[in-house]
């Protein structure tokens, strides 16, 4: 069994993979049952071959269990792994140390993603971007120009594959020379809608096709709801250039919220019923976007701010090893503090502090301020 064209995660041996491929076609077994499995169980390829009463004292109810010993009669691991290995699809599962970082990290995330093409750590700069299926010349417009911008900056375009803003979105990315992700509600070798095979193709070239679903796993409705929330996971934020109350993208927008992602979206006409999604996502608290610099602004404000929070995290890493320093710098924020209070606060002489504060600014951890009123040099900003 060749296994070489795929990467497992550390603790999980190349032996292993077969038995999450094999789990995560199982109707009914999804994340929260296959982490059950593996505390239960240690290892997948236990639970595979375990009894069914173990099966069940693990927490499978019945119509899983049912799915579970099916599927185990029916499939042959060995081919499920060649058929990804012909078709050009790696497998990543959440132990992997490929698997994007921001989509572990949501509630739900897929045990296992399908890829066809790369996936990079330029992608942890990305932008969702969806919108209605039926896009007017305005919404069109209005994402091909700022998907552009975007893409030259560097930024990731994902979205859905769906006809109208999706595949707006991924072509301005495309020929903007930038990187773009789709992620299907089917298998990686069906391509839906179908007239979108050669931009898939494409997209392929210049970032990625996923999906959570095995291959030939058709597109039905049932699949894209949960779809939409891989696409918000893998972002840092999500923009709607236009959408009605109807459409699926107030779906990814939702998730968006749940997940913490910033929510942008883009001014419509009040005559427009396209519109409509978009202005009340507005209304109930997403950002205006008017141009890519909305956006770009936005991006900078949270790369300073998560610099300064990493910045902040070295600072009290270098000084673990002394515990007065470590006392003292809890004591200190963007607030002048004065000498006396902070000797006061740590229960400690203040010719220890002054000495001690004295070392810290040396090494850059603290600064003095004027009338030995002492601020930290890292410190966090107060929003």
């Amino acid at each position: 069994m060749m296994l070489c064209a795929y990467r497992v995660g550390s603790g999980m041996s190349e032996s292993e993979l077969p038995f999450w491929i094999g789990f995560n076609k199982v109707r009914g077994i999804g994340p929260v049952r296959l982490r059950a499995l593996r505390t239960y169980f240690g290892e997948l390829s236990v639970a595979w071959r375990a009894a069914p009463e173990a099966l069940r004292a693990a927490g499978l109810d019945r119509r899983s269990l049912e799915n579970l010993l099916n599927a185990r009669q029916k499939l042959d691991l060995g081919m499920e792994v060649a058929r990804l290995e012909r078709a050009g699809v790696r497998v990543i599962t959440i132990d992997a140390p490929d698997y994007p970082h921001r989509l572990s990290r949501i509630p739900d995330a897929p045990p296992v993603l399908y890829v066809k093409g790369d996936l990079s750590a330029q992608d942890d700069l990305a932008l969702a971007v969806v919108g209605t299926r039926r896009a007017t010349p305005y919404g069109r417009q209005a994402t091909r120009e700022i998907v552009s911008e975007l893409a030259r900056h560097g930024v990731t375009i994902i979205s859905g594959l769906a006809r109208g803003i999706d595949s707006e979105a991924h072509q301005a990315a495309l020929e903007a020379g930038g990187r773009t992700i789709a992620v299907l509600g089917c298998g990686l070798d069906i391509i839906y809608p179908p007239e979108h095979v050669h931009l898939a193709e494409r997209i392929c070239h210049q970032g990625a096709l996923v999906s959570e679903y095995a291959l030939g796993t058709p597109p039905e409705a049932a699949n894209f709801p949960p779809r939409n929330r891989i696409i918000s996971g893998l972002a840092w934020g999500v923009l709607v250039t236009e959408a009605g109350l109807g459409s699926g993208a107030l779906i990814t927008a939702d998730y968006a919220r749940e997940q913490g992602r910033e929510l942008f979206a883009v001014p419509g006409s009040i005559f427009q019923r396209s519109s409509d999604g978009t202005n009340r996502l507005l209304q109930e608290g997403a950002k205006a976007v008017l141009n890519a610099t909305d956006i770009l602004d936005e991006l900078r404000i949270a790369e300073a701010t998560a610099t300064e929070e990493e910045e902040a995290q070295q600072a009290t890493e270098l000084i673990t090893s002394d515990p007065i320093e470590a006392r003292l710098l809890e004591q200190l924020s963007a607030e002048p503090r004065h000498v006396d209070e902070v000797s006061r606060a740590v229960g400690l002489p203040i010719a220890a502090v002054s000495s001690a504060l004295s070392i810290m600014e040396l090494k850059g951890l603290v600064r003095e301020v004027g009338g030995m009123n002492y601020v930290a040099a890292h410190a966090r900003r107060v929003a």
